[in-house]
C-alpha cells in the first residue's frame, strides 16, 4: 500500500497511531488470538489483576479513553436497566470544554459549565437542593489547568455534596503514578487513562480505575452486554495486550526513561540553536503536561508550515508538533521516538534549514 512509515517527533497522538507496543504486548495479543475464552470472565479477571497492579479498588478495560468517558458517565447516571434521564447533567469547568464532550453527551446528559470558583462549583452540585448532577468531569494536564479549580478542591467540594468525580488523565503517563494518584491518593472516584499512549498498549484500549461500584456498573454497561457500550467492544486480544502493557510499564525505570527524553531534547537544542533565523529552546512540560521537556524551534524568517510540509514530504516522513506552541514555532517531542531517531530528526532539520 502507498502508506509511508512515520518518524514520530510529535506525541502519542491517535492520528499517528498512538504509541508503539513493546514485544511482550505484541506477544500477549498473538497468544490471545489463538484461542477462544469465556470473555466476561476474562474481562473480570483482567480487571482484578489491573486493580491490584495499580493500587485501585477496581479496574476495567475499555475501547479507548473516549469510550471510557461514555461508560463512566452512563454508570454515574444509573444502572443499565434505568433509562437515561433527559435532565442528567455532567459538571465541567468552562475552560475544560473540549472535543471529548461528545463522549459524555452521547449518554443523553448535558454539560453544565462552571467557572473557577468554589462558590460556582458548590452551586452546581447543591447536594441538599434541587440540582444533583451525575458527576463532575475534570481533565488533567497543564493545558487544562487555567481557569479551573485544582483536583484537590474539586474532590473536597464534590465529596461533601455526594457527587462522583471523574478524572480524564488519558495522556498523563508519564508519570506512571497517574494510575493511582488521582484515585487512591486524592480521592477521585475514577480516573481514565489511554491504553495506547504512555502505557504503550493497544491503541484501541482505555482503562478505568477507581471505585468498585463504579467499575462494576461500567462492566454492566459495556459489551458483550446489549447496553450503551455494546458498540464499544473490547476483544480478548486487547484485554491481554493492555494487561501486558501495564505490567511492562511498571517494570520500567521511569527516571531513566525521562533522562533519555531530556538527552534527546538537549541534542536538538544544542544542534539547532546556532542556525540563523532560528531560536531553539527547551519547553517544559510536554504538550500534555507530562514531566519532560520538548525542543521548541521558533522561526523568524521562515514559514512554519513550509518546514512542517518539507519534513512530512521528505525522503523520511517526520511528524512534528504544533500543540501548545506559538504560531511561528514547532515542537519536537522525544516520547515517541525509537533509538537513534533523535539524531535522524536533527540531521534532517540541519539539511533542511541550512
Amino acid at each position: 500500500m502507498n502508506i509511508r512509515p512515520v518518524i514520530n517527533a510529535n506525541a502519542t497522538v491517535t492520528v499517528l497511531g498512538g504509541s508503539l507496543m513493546p514485544p511482550p504486548v505484541v506477544q500477549a495479543m498473538v497468544e490471545a488470538a489463538g484461542q477462544f475464552v469465556d470473555l466476561p470472565s476474562l474481562y473480570e479477571e483482567v480487571g482484578e489483576r489491573l486493580a491490584e497492579l495499580t493500587r485501585n479498588e477496581a479496574a476495567c478495560v475499555t475501547a479507548g479513553a473516549a469510550a471510557a468517558i461514555t461508560l463512566v458517565v452512563a454508570s454515574c447516571i444509573g444502572e443499565p436497566a434505568q433509562a437515561f434521564p433527559v435532565e442528567a447533567e455532567v459538571v465541567m469547568f468552562a475552560s475544560q470544554r473540549n472535543g471529548y464532550d461528545y463522549s459524555a453527551r452521547i449518554t443523553g446528559a448535558r454539560i453544565f459549565e462552571v467557572g473557577p470558583t468554589e462558590a460556582e462549583l458548590e452551586a452546581a452540585l447543591l447536594a441538599d437542593g434541587v440540582r444533583r448532577p451525575a458527576c463532575v468531569l475534570w481533565f488533567a494536564g497543564a493545558h487544562y489547568a487555567a481557569d479551573a479549580l485544582p483536583i484537590e478542591d474539586v474532590v473536597r467540594i464534590a465529596r461533601a455534596a455526594g457527587v462522583p468525580v471523574i478524572v480524564d488523565a488519558a495522556a498523563q503517563i508519564p508519570p506512571v503514578s497517574s494510575l493511582w494518584r488521582f484515585t487512591t491518593e486524592l480521592g477521585a472516584d475514577a480516573v481514565i487513562v489511554s491504553g495506547g499512549k504512555g502505557l504503550r498498549g493497544p491503541q484501541t484500549t482505555g482503562l478505568v480505575l477507581g471505585r468498585q461500584w463504579l467499575v462494576d456498573r461500567c462492566r454492566r454497561h459495556a459489551s458483550p452486554n446489549q447496553e450503551i457500550g455494546r458498540g464499544l467492544k473490547v476483544g480478548k486480544e486487547e484485554l491481554f495486550g493492555l494487561l501486558a502493557a501495564v505490567e511492562w510499564t511498571l517494570q520500567q525505570d521511569e527516571q531513566a526513561l525521562l533522562a533519555d527524553y531530556e538527552r534527546s531534547v538537549a541534542l536538538w537544542v544544542d544542534g539547532l540553536q546556532d542556525l540563523p533565523g532560528i531560536t531553539a529552546y527547551r519547553g517544559y512540560p510536554s504538550e500534555a503536561g507530562q514531566p519532560h521537556g520538548r525542543a521548541i524551534l521558533r522561526f523568524t524568517d521562515r514559514d512554519r508550515q513550509q518546514v512542517i510540509d518539507a519534513l512530512w514530504n521528505g525522503t523520511l516522513r517526520i511528524a512534528v508538533g504544533t500543540f501548545g506552541v506559538d504560531a511561528d514555532e514547532i515542537a519536537l517531542n522525544p516520547q515517541t521516538l525509537q533509538p537513534g531517531e533523535d539524531q535522524v530528526v536533527l540531521d534532517t532539520l540541519l539539511n533542511l534549514l541550512t
